[in-house]
């Protein structure tokens, strides 16, 4: 296995911790709340101990590129691998509510490690082929949001609330223990065959820029939020008995699992077509998707379920690739720092949000609604978004930044 192999595994790796880490809470909670002596008994105030933890995960991608140029890649990663795992252990050994909310804030903080830093190692290993690397990142980070609800509920089931935080704590640490004996990864040495990156019109610059931000900022709430009330939704239209647990898991792991598959064809995609070609239909399909989950019921919600997170899912491999397009490669920590701040930021309104629309309503509808609407903003934003042919043969990105030749008077 060469170096560049290796190191997209941990970075595969450490995606699919950081996102299965974020979801513990939505499962679980459905445990916890019988246990109405430590926690109390309702949903949507146990739900909310985990807005620290999404605060301080979008808050703390900010700096993350500045501390990488201090202290190395390789000793940030290894921190969100420890620093993370630590923090979900813990959840599972707290005896409150405000325990609770300290360690998942924890595993928040040292979880906004990883997208500024994990997806520039990944564009840099991915060479010329970058859409396929983040394609494939992308299922690893869907794993870990598929496998969050059908693991958490068995362990739930089966040992208690608590063992669905401490087990993938401890798996989580032995990981980043085996990075830490990798060296630090440098794509020249390692042979990666990249072309020298285009310069690009400035104004198609800031376009692609702007629109990749806003596109962040809304698409957060929205991926955040639907993978937060998944396991509800299923629990309200398909089990709703607390003895399905499992059931409730396993069924929006088969929603959710969709969504691993499609990034992996996006990314397939992206390295053929343009970003606006395959961003179009995505971002079309979420409006009616949403709204349909807003009164559907029985089994009719699993084929739909699956198609909006296809959509949701499939989307980020687009905006990930974004930056690697039209941003030259030192400038990309940085500004994946910007872009993850603005979209955690989005995403940390998630969980209030939906604790509180469900607690408003009794039922998940409304907050299908609100996600309807929002995605709507994404919609827009997709049709503003540049589609230029350049993308996919960036020797012509200097004829587009030459200025036209001035017209000669006639005589």
């Amino acid at each position: 296995m060469t170096p560049a192999t290796r190191q997209i595994c941990f970075i595969n790796a450490a995606h699919t911790f950081t996102h299965y880490g974020l979801l513990v809470l939505a499962t679980a909670v459905l445990a916890m709340v019988q246990q109405e002596e430590a926690f109390g008994g309702e949903y949507g105030p146990i739900l909310a101990l985990g807005t620290g933890m999404f605060v301080l995960y979008g808050l703390g991608a900010l700096p993350m590129g500045w501390l990488a140029d201090r202290f190395g890649r390789k000793a940030m990663m290894g921190a969100f691998f420890l620093g993370s795992g630590a923090g979900m252990a813990l959840a599972g050994l707290v005896a409150g509510p405000w325990g609770l909310a300290v360690a998942l804030a924890m595993m928040g903080a040292f979880s906004a490690i990883y997208h500024p830093i994990g997806t520039a190692i990944i564009a840099e290993a991915g060479g010329d082929r970058v859409g396929r690397a983040m394609g494939i990142n992308g299922v690893f980070g869907n794993l870990g949001v598929a496998l969050a609800p059908v693991v958490t509920a068995f362990l739930a089931a089966q040992f208690g609330w608590r063992y669905a935080f401490v087990v993938p704590g401890l798996v989580c640490m032995g990981v980043g223990l085996l990075y830490l004996r990798e060296p630090p990864f440098d794509a020249k040495k390692a042979g990666v065959q990249t072309r020298p990156f285009p310069v690009i019109p400035a104004d198609v610059v800031r376009r692609a820029v702007i629109s990749l931000l806003m596109i962040a900022t809304v698409s957060g709430l929205v991926f955040n939020a639907y993978t937060l009330l998944l396991p509800k939704l299923m629990q309200e239209r398909l089990a709703n008995n607390p003895d399905l647990l499992p059931v409730v898991g396993l069924l929006a792991f088969l929603a959710t699992i969709c969504g691993g598959v499609t990034q992996y064809t996006v990314g397939q995609m992206i390295d053929r077509r343009t970003l606006k070609s395959v961003f179009m239909p995505l971002a079309i399909v979420q409006v009616p998707g949403l709204l349909a989950l807003s009164f559907l019921d029985g089994w009719a919600v699993l084929p739909i379920s699956a198609m909006v997170a296809a959509a949701i899912f499939g989307q980020v491999t687009v905006n990930e690739t974004m930056t690697a397009r039209y941003v030259a490669p030192e400038l990309r920590a940085k500004l994946y720092s910007i872009r993850f701040t603005v979209g955690f930021l989005g995403a940390a309104l998630a969980s209030p949000l939906v604790g509180l629309l469900h607690e408003a309503t009794g039922d998940m509808a409304l907050a299908m609604v609100v996600l309807a609407g929002v995605a709507a903003i994404t919609l827009a934003c997709a049709l503003w978004f540049p589609n230029r042919p350049e993308e996919l043969q960036p020797e012509l990105w200097s004829r587009a930044a030459t200025p036209a030749p001035a017209a000669t008077p006639a005589e």
